[in-house]
């Protein structure tokens, strides 16, 4: 079996804050191959963008409390230093940022940004870094490229920007690309356009890629395996195609319950899940889901509530309930006959 290109081992993430320790990620492990995407799925505060920005060592280092192991290509990113890690980032792991406006600088050109990460990593002089971003914004499909290189961020459209940071987090030729949500602010047709874009480049490049959404349908179009996280665990893991067509966890039917669906009948109601998510100040003991599944009863007394189920993987395949297999089967085959076809 060949070795991961990223590994994460037990990652613990904890935040000092005046009301307490936030557990914004308790126990996380995972692994990603080299060229293959993992899509990470969890409503807000599941702990998605802190895994990642952890990884690229983006948190504050005095109010921050972290454990675990990440490794990249084999180098303890916890144990490097921060000069170590400027080297890295942008060169081998970049980050495309989901607010483009604010993620540019508005008294810079697009092409200008570009370059300076360009510069910073190779000493390459400013006719090299300008040629580069306009290579960069060719292959991203911005038009005109050599004229685009000199407007700002305010001059683009939503797209457009989502392309140029799309461009500067690639210029490098990174190994790794982490997307954090990078579709959420635009329609529809756009969308399928960075996500076309996204592909077409780690083909050519072979980049893993870790896209961070609360979509299963853009995991569905981009995904190769689906990590499942809620109240900073990973509660269900493995390919696309087994997560989306057989979940095992009640958390992902709730997901895919509440998705409209474009065949059947239109008035067909959504199911949404009950409640809210679990404040990570003070997260439920047990099964952090608990308090919001409607299946508690069926594993009997309050196991739920009091024992946290392992996460038990087979051939990458796995999920954190009580539930048996059995039961996931009949329990899911219901909920899949209430979904219109």
């Amino acid at each position: 079996m060949s070795t991961p290109f990223l590994s994460v081992r037990d990652l613990r993430v904890h935040f000092s804050t005046e009301d307490g320790m936030v557990k914004a990620v308790d126990g996380l492990s995972f692994d990603i191959e080299k060229g293959k995407t993992l899509g990470i799925v969890g409503e807000s505060g599941s702990g998605k963008s802190v895994t990642n920005l952890t990884i690229l060592g983006l948190h504050h280092p005095d109010h921050t409390e972290i454990e675990g192991e990440i490794l990249l290509d084999g180098q303890d990113l916890l144990a490097a230093s921060e000069r170590e890690l400027e080297r890295l980032r942008g060169n081998k792991m970049a980050m495309i940022f989901q607010d483009s406006l604010a993620s540019l600088s508005p008294y810079h050109t697009i092409g200008r940004q570009i370059g300076e990460t360009y510069r910073k990593h190779t000493g390459a002089s400013k006719r090299e870094a300008r040629a580069r971003a306009v290579e960069m914004l060719t292959k991203v499909g911005i038009p005109q490229p050599d004229l685009r290189v000199d407007d700002y961020p305010h001059q683009f459209s939503g797209g457009m920007r989502q392309r140029a940071m799309i461009a500067m987090a690639l210029v490098c030729d990174p190994e790794l690309l982490i997307a954090d949500e990078p579709t959420t602010a635009l329609d529809v047709t756009v969308q399928a356009q960075i996500m076309d874009l996204l592909k077409d480049l780690q083909q050519e490049t072979g980049t893993s890629i870790i896209f961070i959404t609360h979509d299963l349908g853009v995991i569905a179009d981009i995904a190769d395996d689906v990590l499942v996280m809620y109240g900073g665990r990973c509660v269900e893991r493995g390919t696309k195609k087994e997560v989306l067509r057989a979940p095992q966890h009640p958390y992902t039917w709730g997901l895919l319950g509440s998705m409209p669906s474009l065949e059947g009948p239109v008035d067909v109601p959504l199911s949404p899940i009950p409640g809210s998510p679990p404040s990570l100040l003070n997260p439920p003991t047990g099964c952090r889901f608990h308090p919001r599944c409607t299946f508690t009863e069926q594993v009997g007394g309050k196991r739920c509530a009091t024992d946290q189920p392992p996460l038990e993987l087979t051939a990458g395949r796995g999920a954190a309930c009580h539930l048996t297999a059995e039961q996931r089967a009949e329990f899911f085959t219901d909920f899949a006959g209430t979904r219109p076809n």
